[in-house]
């Protein structure tokens, strides 16, 4: 048997599901049963059905998955895969921040550990922020909005909003530089730009649209452009190639590779299956308190 052979049985006899982060290798979101952003995966991981769920991407999405879904066995075939920005901040810094700022809401990024989403009001990503700040804290004077201070900027710059900040952003992103994104046009003067809100200002700025992972597909597959420069990791090339066969990508930056998101192979994904391990946890007290903000989004969502 190939090995996509003998993970497919596997994932039969544990009744799992396998969820893929669009930035993991293609392998891996070939045999995911359903890959996505952080929203659509946490939507994926609070309706299924399944027993198990083999989360390929990184720990605070494994732990979001395990935050909606405490009843089920949640596996990360690699226990190294982090998130450096979700590093950049933890639970006595925020609380520290929000002693500083009292009265003010806590909206975090879902790109955080647990500890830090215990301590907020509201949860988002990247596709639902802008939403969130106009509807859920649209009558909140002061906001406190963590970690990513790129994403911040650009949801202020969309609601006319200013918020608290916290010194932390993605470091893949930041390595897509505005160079980047002048060399790649004149490289390819008929290609549209997209790039993610975690990328600088700089770079948003040179682009034709500012989108999540998500939107970036829906766009792509909308736009009459042929040639698409991707400023966004160098991983959500293969589904965009597999969803827009007729469409030629360009990645903005070679050098915009996530080396966390690469951890997680099909190998680990079947010993992940074999051993069901590493299996993620979240303490009681910890989960109940950050279950109320992520699932405060997926109400407005």
């Amino acid at each position: 048997m190939s090995i996509e052979d003998r993970i497919r049985a596997l994932k039969k006899k544990r009744r799992a599901v396998i969820l893929a982060h669009n930035y993991q290798i293609a392998e891996v979101q070939d045999i995911a049963d359903f890959v996505g952003d952080s929203l659509g995966l946490s939507i994926q991981a609070s309706q299924t059905d399944a027993e198990v769920i083999v989360f390929c991407g990184v720990h605070f999405m494994a732990e979001t998955a395990k935050i909606l879904s405490p009843q089920k066995t949640v596996l990360l075939p690699d226990k190294n895969a982090g998130c450096p920005m979700a590093n950049m901040i933890n639970g006595r810094q925020l609380r520290t921040l929000k002693e500083q700022h009292p009265g003010a809401k806590v909206l975090c990024y879902v790109n955080t550990s647990a500890e830090v989403k215990a301590e907020c009001d509201l949860c988002c990503t990247s596709a639902n922020a802008v939403t969130l700040v106009k509807g859920a804290l649209k009558d909140d004077k002061e906001i406190i909005f963590v970690p990513d201070k790129y994403l911040a900027d650009y949801v202020a710059g969309q609601t006319g909003r200013r918020f608290v900040l916290w010194n932390g952003y993605c470091p893949t992103h930041a390595r897509i530089l505005p160079e980047d994104i002048v060399r790649a046009k004149a490289l390819h003067p008929a290609a549209v730009v997209i790039a993610h809100p975690e990328c600088t200002p700089e770079v948003r700025m040179l682009a034709d649209r500012v989108a999540s992972t998500e939107g970036m597909c829906r766009y792509v597959k909308e736009a009459k452009e042929q040639e698409i420069i991707v400023g966004t990791e160098v991983g959500i090339i293969h589904r965009l190639k597999k969803e827009n066969p007729g469409k030629v990508f360009y990645p903005a930056s070679e050098q915009a590779v996530c080396p966390n998101m690469k951890l997680i192979t099909l190998e680990k994904v079947l010993w992940a299956l074999e051993d069901m391990q590493p299996v993620i946890d979240v303490p009681p007290d910890i989960a109940s308190k950050a279950r109320r903000c992520i699932e405060r989004m997926l109400e407005y969502s």
